[in-house]
This record gives C-alpha cells, structure tokens and sequence, in this order.
C-alpha cells in the first residue's frame, strides 16, 4: 500500500549549553491510509520531540534532517510534500488541513477563557475564511458530532472548566478533525483518564480512522494501549527506533532487551510480579558510546560497547536494534 507518510532518518537536533543534542536520531518510519503506528518509549525517549518535528513545532534553534515525506490532498489529487523544509507560512497551509495533533492534556491545550466552540471554529476558518458564520457554526457542531460530543449545540457554548476530563479530549479531537486532515497525531490522549473513559477515546479514534481513511501515529508508554489501537509499532529508547514491527509480532515475539522490559513492567500485558528496568533513560549530553540500552540491559556482551547497532531483521517485516538477533534472515522491507 502506498505509503501516507514516509519518514527516513529523520534526524532534530536542539542547542543546549553542553553542546547540540538528538532527542531524534535518524528515525525512519512509514504510515498508510487507514494505518494506525504505535510510538512507544518511557518518557525522555524522543516520542513527543518527533510528533513536534512532524508539526513544524519544534523549539527555536532546532535543527532537522533527513526526510519526512507525507501524500498531501489539495483539489482532488494528492502530491508530496516534504515536511523537512517548509517555511512558516507553508506550515499554516499545512497543519490542520494535512496533519493535525491531539495534544496529551486538553486543559492546558484548550484556551481556557473562550468558548469550545469558538476554538473549534479557528480550527475551520484558519483555512476557510470565506466560510459564511451559518457554514462555519455548521462545521463546528459536524466535528463536534463526529467526536461523539454528546448536546453538541449546548458544549459548543460551554467552557473548557465546564467539561469533564473525557470531554475536553473530544473536544481536542473535535478541534483536530475540523480541518479534514489526512494524517492525526494522538500524543497520550488517554493520559489521566479513568479506564472506562480511556476505553471510550480509545475506540473513537479507532473507528474515525477507519471510517475517514485517516493515518494514525498514536504515542504512548502504554503497551497495552498499543495492543488496543495500532497495526503495527515502533520502540523508541534515546532518540532512535529500536524494534519495529507488525504489534502482535512485536508483543509476542519482543526482539530487543528493552522491549522484552517493557513488556515485563507491564500491568497489562503480563500477569504476576512485575519487573521494573533497572536505571533510567540516559541523558542526551551522556549517551554510551555503543548501544544506549547496554547500561541497563542484563544481557550486554563486549561488542554492544563498541558501536551502535544498526537495525536487523529479526523476522519477516519485524525488525530490532541489537547484535543478539541471529543473522540469516532476508533484509527487511519494512524500512527500505
């Protein structure tokens, strides 16, 4: 299937004063119509850092390289665009009509002095000025509809504080879908939410992508999210992908010692003691000089200090970071 977005060694690198720093490094990822891609990573593992390089939001200063490549929609037809080397002003054209972003919490992400649906209709006139205020109040209460916002009329008139957690999400989601984008970002939306309404969200993200064709790279730490709502995932640790896969190949067949940790950690996923990884995510300024997993990883040999690894196939379409994975297999066409 063709591909909605092609990313290939898509590189950010941020000015600090120790030096320039990698939250993304060399991350090569595809998403199609209708596809949902898990991201997933503890948290300082460059999962959020990549969705703002995707939106053209990253901080002042940063630099980016590599490509990130998306099938734009304009007039019926659809043509590339590269999203490594948009100006400002072709960013506006951009966000919102071509890819747009749930950002992980509605409270502060919503304007908290105007109305939601207000803030949905900046949403629609960013690109459609022309709109007469019948057409545009039109758009809102259709998006707010679509977001399963239940009295669409009376929460348009209502204020973000007046919303319940679950509701403000849709709201955000509402506000996401307004421009008719091809491709969303879901940035932890289930985060803080109980799990009844977590389930909720979960599933209307779900069906909207199918039923509006639209891709999904849905970010989390969640595994058992993923397991929920993606076709296939990517593990990130320290800026770079390390194992990326069909999900159920990935889950049940982990490749790479931290997946294999994350899964262990998992409430969700496996039953009995869970077991946390040892240490935490290194440092940015600090990175280990080979593998940036080999000082937590209890199955670390020698040759892991050395050199980064690049990613091997471990089976058909699933590939991982890591030396251990016995060579033989036919390269992956996953990232080619």
């Amino acid at each position: 299937m063709t591909s909605l977005l092609d990313v290939a060694n898509l590189t950010v690198e941020l000015p600090t004063p120790n030096g320039l720093v990698r939250p993304v490094n060399e991350v090569s990822l595809q998403i199609a119509p209708s596809e949902s891609l898990g991201l997933v990573g503890e948290s300082g593992s460059g999962k959020t850092m990549m969705a703002l390089a995707l939106m053209g939001l990253l901080p002042p200063g940063a630099r980016v390289s590599g490509q990130a490549r998306m099938a734009a929609a304009s007039g019926g037809a659809t043509h590339p665009i590269d999203l490594t080397n948009l100006s400002e002003r072709e960013w506006c054209a951009v966000r919102g009509r071509q890819i747009a972003m749930i950002f992980q919490e509605p409270m502060t992400a919503l304007n908290p002095v105007l109305r939601i649906g207000f803030q949905v209709a900046e949403a629609v006139r960013v690109h459609e000025p022309a709109l007469s205020s019948f057409e545009t109040h039109r758009r809102v209460l259709a998006a707010l509809q679509r977001a399963a916002v239940p009295e669409p009329e009376r929460r348009a008139s209502q204020f973000p504080h007046q919303l319940s957690g679950g509701l403000r999400q849709r709201a955000m989601i509402a506000m996401a879908l307004a421009g008719g984008p091809r491709l969303l970002i879901a940035d932890e939306p289930t985060t803080a939410l109980d799990v009844t309404v977590q389930k909720q969200i979960l599933d209307l993200l779900d069906r909207l992508r199918r039923e509006l064709q639209l891709g999904l790279l849905f970010i989390t730490h969640d595994l058992g999210v993923v397991a929920q709502v993606a076709d296939r995932v990517a593990v990130m640790y320290a800026g770079r992908v390390v194992e990326y896969g069909p999900v159920q190949e990935v889950l049940r067949r982990p490749s790479h010692p931290y997946t294999r940790g994350l899964l262990a950690a998992s409430p969700l996923l496996e039953r009995g003691r869970l077991v946390p990884i040892p240490g935490t995510v290194p440092q940015l300024t600090a990175l280990p000089p080979g593998c940036s997993f080999e000082p937590r990883c209890a199955l670390r040999l020698p040759a892991c200090v050395s050199a980064v690894p690049d990613l091997r196939p471990a089976s058909q379409g699933h590939d991982a970071r890591c030396i251990l994975i016995p060579s033989g297999f036919a390269a992956s066409s996953q990232l080619q």
